[in-house]
Parts: structure tokens; sequence; C-alpha cells
């Protein structure tokens, strides 16, 4: 090989190993990422209550008096669509 054949494979090794890092630090940090796309090949279990609980944080889902919420804000939920 040529020294710039040399280098230009050096950069695309430097290149790969950055963008290696990238992706683990940013898809697999302590909680899922749910703001990517995902095919789910599985029922998604939504947990249900007679009651709504008092807290909550951004992103749960549950179903409460026959309607799915989700918590839109810190202890707050709110119904997904126009449930009637």
């Amino acid at each position: 090989m040529t020294p710039d054949q040399l280098q230009k494979l050096d950069a695309t090794i430097q290149e790969l190993a950055l963008l290696r890092a990238d992706y683990y630090s940013n898809n697999f940090s302590s909680s899922q990422d749910f703001q990517k796309y995902s095919r789910f090949n599985t029922r998604l279990k939504v947990p249900s209550y007679s009651t709504l609980p008092a807290t909550c944080e951004v992103g749960e889902i549950v179903e409460s008096a026959g309607k799915l919420r989700i918590c839109s804000a810190t202890n707050t939920w709110t119904i997904v669509g126009t449930q009637t």
C-alpha cells in the first residue's frame, strides 16, 4: 500500500471507532430511548388501574376506566386521542 492509502485507511478506522462509540452511547444508556422508531414483534402490555396512580413519569402509559392515558407531564395524565 502507498503512504496515501495507509493514511486514508487510518482515517477510516478512526471514523468507524467514533461511529461505534456514538452508537453504543446513544442507544444503550440506563433507560430505553423511545424517541427512535421501534418495531414491536410482540404485543405491548399496558397496566390497568381502577383509579389513576397519583404520580407518573412522562411517557408512562396506563389504562383506567376504559381509557388509554399517557403521562404528558410529571404527575399529569392525559387521555390518548379522541376516545369516547
